[in-house]
């Protein structure tokens, strides 16, 4: 019971990164939509004080050394995270936040089910994910532009689920997981430096620079760092990953809030219908992957790994 009371204040936190992290979504997309503004150029401007913040207070270089295990495969997966981030932000610019946050999530439980089916069943996903919404028949262009401007941010997810992936399999404590964010973040600003510069150079010069004082600001401090707390403050005390049910339901009562503020375009029963679906998708994933971990564990007790008692030990609580 003494557990339980910490559950409520770390669930309001989780609301409240989570709202302050869509905010900077929307904040981003309105300056984008409205500047024409490089999406590479905006988010490589953010992640260089981000990284520079993640080193300073977790300071990878101090503390017990890291391995060569550990630091290559986040180095890796900073190339990951900065191809995330140039997808997801051009499916936000060309989309809009509710479908970029959607799809997002549609991308991760894609990975989930990708990663426990090996591509078995792989039409069960077709059924649950929503893509879009339901388009104008008398307008066939536009339904394709929509298809079309849905696919980067459902890349961006599985992006988002295997670098996930990556950092929990490289990093086992907390702690060391946090230090090993920092080189994931320093590494994808690294590998989007020329990038940006290339875009910079031969992109159009009637294209502004892209600074704003909140759009840049609510970004860094909400969209990547503390996004990053929070969704480790939430995994690890409530068990509540990104590919999760309950998840989905903080993002989408934070997307209505926040398409009621902005006066968006908004169908409310046809974003339920959609959470409602993808929620289906996601129960769907996860309980794929309990029932192959189940049958794993299942087929270790058939091999005897568990019949001496002393081996045995309670789960935490």
């Amino acid at each position: 019971m003494y557990g339980r009371d910490w559950h409520a204040p770390l669930q309001i936190i989780h609301v409240i990164g989570s709202f302050l992290r869509i905010w900077s979504v929307y904040s981003m997309y309105s300056y984008l939509s409205h500047t024409g503004a490089s999406v590479v150029l905006f988010i490589f401007s953010c992640l260089v004080p981000s990284s520079v913040v993640f080193l300073v207070m977790q300071r990878p270089w101090k503390g017990r050394p890291l391995a060569n295990t550990q630091v290559v495969p986040s180095v890796i997966n900073g190339a990951l995270t900065a191809l995330y981030f140039i997808l997801w932000g051009i499916g936000l610019k060309s989309c809009g936040p509710v479908r970029a946050v959607l799809a997002e999530y549609s991308g991760a439980v894609l990975g989930v089910v990708s990663a426990v089916l090996y591509g078995r069943r792989g039409n069960i996903w077709k059924k649950n994910i929503p893509l879009n919404d339901k388009p104008d028949s008398e307008d066939q262009t536009k339904e394709t532009l929509n298809m079309k401007s849905m696919v980067a941010p459902i890349f961006a997810g599985i992006l988002s689920a295997l670098r996930r992936v990556i950092a929990r399999r490289v990093s086992l404590k907390n702690q060391l997981k946090r230090r090993l964010h920092a080189i994931t973040i320093a590494s994808a600003t690294c590998f989007l430096f020329p990038v940006a510069m290339w875009d910079m150079i031969v992109g159009s010069t009637n294209v502004e620079l892209p600074f704003s004082a909140w759009a840049f600001s609510s970004t860094i401090l909400f969209g990547i760092i503390l996004i990053f707390y929070v969704d480790s403050i939430a995994e690890e005390r409530l068990h509540m990953v990104f590919s999760s049910p309950r998840h989905l339901m903080v993002a989408g009562g934070c997307l209505i809030v926040l398409e009621i503020l902005y006066k968006m375009d908004f169908s409310l029963p046809g974003f339920l219908i959609c959470c409602i679906l993808l929620g289906f998708g996601i129960y769907e994933a996860t309980s794929l992957e309990r029932g192959k971990r189940d049958y794993k564990q299942d087929s270790d007790i058939s091999n005897g790994i568990f019949e001496d008692p002393i081996q045995m030990s309670p789960l935490p609580t």
